[in-house]
């Protein structure tokens, strides 16, 4: 394993969402700080504290959440554990998804849904601007102009300071952007899954950050016999050497390690300082 820091995060350098927050490209997502199928508490909710409290000393100044994770119980433990926040930390959650249950995920992008949403994520993360608000799914059933107008609206009030979009192509991109400054996307992507790469591309064209979610794909068997050949190369995980390659498959990817343990949170972040070589890149190709 390559060299550690005190602040791994660090070493993956920075990316400026919107002109005016800059952050480390290794972020946390806080969605596993949840009961089972993202549903209810956690397990162990003074470890759920302690690793949002590390995200801090690893240098992770993005925190991305969702007002669905548990539902809530992700931003009510980041504001338990984080407030008031650092300089310089970003917070970024999302709405526009019901919870039914257990791994049940309605998509709801109407107005009246919306509006709670924005306002329960500004009451529980206990601000009154969310750093980066994105919007979870288009909604096939909610004509668009009523979700992205709410929130251009939302922005304009400035209950938002910028926008992302999550899980879409590049003419859901283009039709939001007619409405407002499209920041960041979130759409899954790894090594064994990059059927966004045209979004990737379009990202890079725009400066539009890219936030991964999945970051380790299951069922891709020749990917992750690559990634395991690479991860012995370094003497390092799989989950580490997966991150360094989205790190170096672009340099508007933000990845966000997610995890419920600080082990594994102080593990995954050290993906950051992993150097991959031009035989690295022969077994895991660049987009």
């Amino acid at each position: 394993m390559q060299s550690t820091t005190d602040k791994p995060a660090t070493q993956a350098g920075t990316i400026t969402l919107g002109g005016d927050l800059t952050v480390n490209r290794m972020g946390y997502g806080a969605m596993r700080i949840t009961g089972d199928g993202i549903w209810g508490p956690p397990r162990d909710h003074d470890e759920a504290i302690r690793v949002l409290k590390r995200c801090l000393d690893l240098g992770i100044n993005f925190i991305d959440t969702a007002d669905s994770y548990g539902p809530y119980v992700s931003e009510e433990l980041i504001a338990e554990a984080l407030h008031p926040y650092a300089d310089g930390l970003v917070i970024a959650t999302k709405g526009g998804l019901l919870r039914t249950g257990p791994n049940q995920w309605p998509v709801d992008g109407s107005r009246k849904h919306l509006e709670e949403a924005l306002n329960g994520s500004l009451k529980r993360l206990k601000v009154e601007q969310i750093d980066l608000y994105q919007l979870h799914r288009f909604d096939d059933k909610v004509p668009a102009e009523e979700y992205l107008g709410f929130l251009q609206e939302a922005q304009q009030a400035g209950k938002i300071k910028h926008i992302g979009l999550s899980e879409v192509d590049v003419e859901q991109i283009e039709q939001a952007q007619a409405y407002f400054e499209v920041v960041s996307v979130q759409n899954m992507y790894n090594f064994g899954q990059q059927k966004w790469n045209d979004v990737l591309k379009y990202c890079e064209a725009q400066n539009i950050a890219f936030i991964p979610w999945y970051p380790l794909s299951a069922g891709n068997l020749e990917a992750e016999q690559a990634i395991h050949r690479v991860a012995e190369r370094h003497q390092a995980t799989e989950y580490q050497v997966a991150l360094a390659w989205l790190l170096a498959a672009s340099p508007v990817m933000l990845p966000i390690a997610g995890t419920s343990s600080v082990k594994h949170l102080d593990e995954n972040v050290q993906g950051a300082t992993i150097k991959l070589t031009e035989e690295d890149f022969q077994d895991m190709p660049l987009p």
